[in-house]
This record gives C-alpha cells, sequence and structure tokens, in this order.
C-alpha cells in the first residue's frame, strides 16, 4: 500500500519546495500518467487565472481556431481535436478538446461563453461562419464578429463573388517583405446592408486578395478571400478589416510554435487527459513568455532553463 502525496500548490513551492518536488518525479512516464487522469477542467482553470480577459486588460480581437495533436492517434481512435481563443500577440486565453466524433463547431459557444466579450470582434475561419454562432455572438454576448465564406456554403459565397467589387473605392494596400518572401494584400469593402444577403447582422463584406513572392524559389502565390461582418464602415475601414484578417490568420504562428519548439505532433501522450492537458501546458508557457516580452519561445525556454527552479514561478508570480 502506497501513501497519497499531497498535492504541490503555490505555497508549497519557493526554491527548496520546488527542487524537492521536481526530484519527487522519478520519470517522464510518470509526468505523464498524472496528466493522463488530471482533469483537463482543472488545467485550464489554472492556466486561465493567470492569462484571462479583465476590466484591466480590455481586449480588442479574439482569434477561433481548432488544431489536431496528431501524434494522440491511437489504433482505435482520432488524434485529440483542440480548439483554442487567443489573443492579439499569441496569448491563448482558453482553450478545450472537441468531443470525438464532433466537429470544432459544437465547442465554439462553450469556448466563449466564460468571458465577457462586449464589444470585442471574434475572427474564426469559414468553419465557424454559422448564423447561429453569429446570432449568439451579438446578441447573447453583445459582441462582434468577422468570419470567412468559402465554397462550403456556396449560395453566401456566390453572392460575395457576385458584388460589384471593381467599383468600390474602400480600399487598402499593404506590401511587406520577410520570412524569405515579398507579399502584397490588398481589402476592399462594401457596405451590404439591403442587399439580400442571407446572414444574421451583416453589415459589411470584404474581399481580400493577397499575391505573395517567395524569394529563393521565385515561386507565386495568389489568393482571394471574402469575409463578412457585422461592423459598419464607420467601425471597420479596410485598413482595420485587414488588420483583423491578419490576427485570425497569425493564430497558426502559435500552432507552428507548439509544433516545432514543443513537438506537439511528435508527442506520444494519448491516454486519457492526456493530450489536451499537455497542448494546455505548451499554450499557457507560450503566453507567458509571450506576454513577459519574449519575441522567440525557444529563446525564452533557453533562459528559463537557466533557473529552471525559480525563474518560471517568478514569470507567472508565484514568488
Amino acid at each position: 500500500m502506497t501513501c497519497a502525496r499531497r498535492p504541490a500548490t503555490a505555497t508549497t513551492f519557493g526554491y527548496e519546495g520546488a527542487r524537492r518536488y521536481s526530484a519527487s518525479v522519478s520519470s517522464g512516464a510518470s509526468a505523464a500518467a498524472a496528466l493522463s487522469v488530471m482533469p483537463s477542467s482543472r488545467i485550464r482553470a489554472t492556466s486561465s487565472s493567470v492569462l484571462r480577459l479583465t476590466p484591466r486588460y480590455r481586449a480588442r480581437h479574439l482569434a477561433v481556431d481548432g488544431k489536431a495533436a496528431r501524434g494522440s492517434r491511437t489504433g482505435t481512435g482520432p488524434a485529440a481535436h483542440l480548439l483554442s481563443a487567443v489573443l492579439e500577440g499569441g496569448r491563448t486565453v482558453s482553450q478545450l478538446r472537441v468531443p470525438d466524433k464532433t466537429t470544432e463547431v459544437t465547442g465554439f459557444t462553450k469556448l466563449l461563453a466564460p468571458f465577457d466579450l462586449a464589444g470585442v470582434v471574434v475572427t474564426a475561419d469559414a468553419l465557424h461562419t454559422h448564423r447561429d454562432h453569429a446570432r449568439w455572438l451579438v446578441e447573447a454576448k453583445k459582441a462582434h464578429y468577422l468570419v470567412v465564406v468559402k465554397r462550403n456554403q456556396p449560395t453566401l459565397h456566390d453572392a460575395l463573388r457576385s458584388l460589384p467589387w471593381n467599383e468600390v473605392t474602400a480600399r487598402r494596400y499593404d506590401r511587406e517583405a520577410g520570412h524569405g518572401r515579398r507579399e502584397t494584400r490588398s481589402v476592399r469593402t462594401l457596405t451590404v446592408t439591403g442587399l439580400g444577403l442571407d446572414f444574421p447582422y451583416v453589415t459589411q463584406a470584404a474581399k481580400i486578395h493577397r499575391h505573395r513572392t517567395e524569394l529563393r524559389t521565385g515561386k507565386i502565390t495568389r489568393e482571394t478571400v471574402y469575409a463578412i461582418t457585422d461592423l459598419a464602415a464607420r467601425e471597420a475601414s479596410p485598413q482595420a478589416i485587414g488588420q483583423l484578417a491578419r490576427a485570425q490568420w497569425g493564430i497558426e504562428a502559435v500552432h507552428h510554435v507548439r509544433d516545432t519548439t514543443f513537438g506537439e505532433d511528435a508527442s506520444k501522450i494519448r491516454t486519457g487527459h492526456g493530450p489536451e492537458n499537455m497542448a494546455t501546458l505548451r499554450s499557457f508557457a507560450i503566453s507567458t513568455l509571450r506576454a513577459t516580452g519574449h519575441r522567440s519561445i525557444a529563446a525564452g525556454l533557453r533562459e528559463v532553463s537557466h533557473m529552471p527552479f525559480t525563474r518560471p514561478l517568478d514569470l507567472i508570480g508565484l514568488l
């Protein structure tokens, strides 16, 4: 018979406490086993208590997107699929696991329900371009939306394509170079009230065109995306619409860091709550490092590793 170990809390830590607790975890397998049985709600509650929407920090934009933890796939079950809400700058404030045999759509309102979203613009990709989501955001949460429309909604997509975009005068052009490529983006916006678009509260439509050139190979790619929003022209100019759309695409950078720096897709933690708990901890680490000014997560992790018993606790205010 073995004795249960007293749960570690903030009050048990300090330099010596952290050292002893770290030494008590005999192997990576022990940590993985603990995370697989710990309810994911406890991990989310802990991280959200540090990174949450508060009156002191008033968010203007919140991006929603999902990601599969590919390494968690088993012979009998699919990979864990995780839905996240991310602030500007790549700070994840909420994350949950999408139940197997369902889609991200079912987790949208549950993910955002705990937050005061009044006045916040929520962006999402085409998977979440649902009329019920738009009504819930505007009516229940007093928020705004900007969502992408693709061919999975052919009637709405065709209606957007047929708008008189060549006559639009509200335009914005941006050019930039970096990461081995040169990119030009154009944004055109059009007020569509009274034009019969079948979507709740839609006020503006946007046509976003991206022209990208890979500097090393010379490869050119072009992409045109349509989006809709309840924001009026006086509230969201073409420049603002472009910034919101780019921020939504920027959530992919968070997913990229989880894969490349933390090796999420290669992780073999598959059982129980392990995949979502580990994903939450990775997002929490990224958010904490971003909040303390680290532009490179890899460099931030190296700095923290120099003082592993104190620096992580100092970053989250426990020392």
